[in-house]
């Protein structure tokens, strides 16, 4: 429906950001905040035609799709609060002690804003993750123009939502570069994008294959620059004895649930449950079991993720020492992802990495450990992940805790007696982890804490306070707090 954006086309859309970079960066934050609230009105004032359209382009029902543009609207008005409120500035200010030898300097130091950033349109969230989604949020905020690369699945949904933005930016009277929306179904258009000298950072959620791609590219140039890809994970689940003994039942129906959910197709999805080789385990795979043949079959996003899952899974199921637990005992129509539990043992699980690499889609592996030590071995190897969960009591947290700091390890969130699908958008969230499951597992992509990944520290040495910007000066004219000698604090200087 829409043809690739040409090499012409994205040179003058950067050099449109370039220019638009070096006004809306010197824009207050109220002002920032402001537009941000403008698309949140914008996107709401889109009305049933932007859902309806999300609808046919993504397989999603209608009350995932109002929930998620609800998601976005919040986002883009937390993220604007935030934003006013200076508190991810991170403002440090020492003053000068004259009397020191050698003198002490006054040294002021905050966050700015890196230039036009690049995001990629995540394909299972057409809101939240894409075009007006957290990553763009994020960049706003911190005082950057966004060119936004719609994910070719639901391109015409990427259309509305931008004209949205497009419409909050006129009405905030910013300058056309601030926002930019392209179509590009060759990575060239991608490849492009990144390697574009005004391009300084990069957004992205999906593939590891995609996201790892972005990263090379990001590297390769003449001035590297940070790509935070969100390339997805197994969330590895372990079920510890005491609390499996006691609630087998209530897990295994907690976690058909969850693997399950939005047809699997959630970067948190549990695709890895590891429990001791007993009695215990064999109630919940056979509840486990039980009720993944009674989930239905659904639609997945679009064909190539459909392809992918049947890939994938039939590619697992067919290794040595794998065994299928479970599949829907419902028929699967036209791209339907159909729900399926396998198991493995922990030595064929150790020994092959495809049974460790993510399905994406209602898919779960049980891997049955034939003791700690071997449950250990498992965590030990596992690579970077979104999320970990513990599924232990009290006494099993104290009785394995080596365990538990091994798991630690693994993730940027860490679950206890939970599920990890669901993701809460608030200060506290981290989502990210240690590679391969984000290109850089210091900063969150959910939360307003994003807003860090698209800015840079800049101290100020002995400057004159009249010419210190507004959030570094004596008189603190934003009222926003600031670490001053040492202490945080709102008060003003002298």
């Amino acid at each position: 429906m829409f043809n690739d954006t040409t090499a012409e086309e994205l040179s003058q859309v950067m050099e449109d950001a370039w220019e638009a970079f070096h006004v809306y960066r010197k824009l207050s934050l109220k002002q920032r905040a402001d537009f941000m609230r403008s698309i949140a009105v914008e996107m709401e004032n889109a009305g049933d035609e932007l859902i309806q359209t999300a609808m046919q382009e993504t397989n999603l029902p209608e009350a995932r799709l109002r929930g998620e543009r609800a998601r976005t609207i919040f986002q883009l008005n937390s993220y604007a609060q935030f934003c006013e409120s200076g508190q991810w500035l991170e403002a440090r200010i020492d003053t000068a002690v004259a009397d020191k030898v050698p003198a002490k300097p006054d040294l002021r130091k905050m966050l700015v804003p890196l230039g036009p950033v690049v995001v990629f349109g995540a394909s299972n969230f057409p809101f939240a993750y894409s075009t007006a989604g957290g990553d763009t949020a994020c960049a706003f905020a911190a005082g950057c123009p966004v060119i936004v690369k719609a994910h070719p699945a639901h391109a015409q949904t990427s259309e509305l939502v931008a004209a949205a933005i497009s419409r909050a930016a006129a009405n905030c009277y910013l300058p056309k570069g601030i926002f930019a929306h392209v179509h590009g179904a060759s990575s060239a258009t991608g490849e492009a994008l990144v390697k574009h000298h005004y391009t300084k950072a990069v957004g992205f959620t999906g593939s590891f294959a995609g996201g790892k791609q972005l990263f090379d590219w990001g590297n390769q140039r003449k001035e590297p620059i940070p790509v935070f890809a969100e390339m997805g994970s197994v969330n590895p689940v372990f079920l510890l004895p005491e609390k499996i003994s006691v609630s087998a039942v209530d897990t295994a129906k907690q976690y058909a649930l969850s693997i399950t959910q939005g047809v699997g197709q959630f970067c948190t999805n549990p695709g890895v449950i590891i429990g001791i080789d007993n009695n215990d385990l064999d109630q919940f795979i056979e509840t486990l079991a039980a009720e993944i043949n009674n989930i239905a079959p659904a639609a997945m996003l679009h064909p190539g993720i459909y392809k992918s899952y049947v890939e994938k899974r039939a590619a697992v199921i067919s290794q040595p020492d794998v065994a299928m637990i479970a599949v829907s005992a419902t028929d699967a129509g036209l791209n339907e992802g159909t729900p399926t539990i396998a198991s493995t043992t922990a030595t064929a699980f150790l020994a092959n990495p495809m049974l460790q690499q993510e399905v994406f889609g209602p898919y779960s592996i049980v891997v049955r450990c034939a003791d700690m030590k071997e449950m250990m071995a498992v965590a030990l190897q596992l690579e970077g992940q979104l999320t970990s969960t513990l599924m232990a009591t009290e006494n099993d947290m104290l009785q394995y805790e080596p365990l538990l700091e091994a798991v630690k390890n693994l993730c940027g969130r860490l679950i206890m007696n939970g599920i990890p699908t669901g993701v809460e958008v608030c200060l506290s969230m981290q989502h990210g982890g240690p590679f391969p499951a984000t290109t850089d597992s210091r900063f969150t992509s959910v939360g307003a804490d994003g807003i860090k990944r698209f800015a840079r520290p800049v101290a100020f040495q002995n400057w004159s306070d009249s010419f210190l910007p507004d959030e570094l000066k004596n008189s603190n004219p934003l009222g926003i707090w600031r670490t001053v000698n040492n202490e945080l604090t709102k008060e003003k200087i002298g």
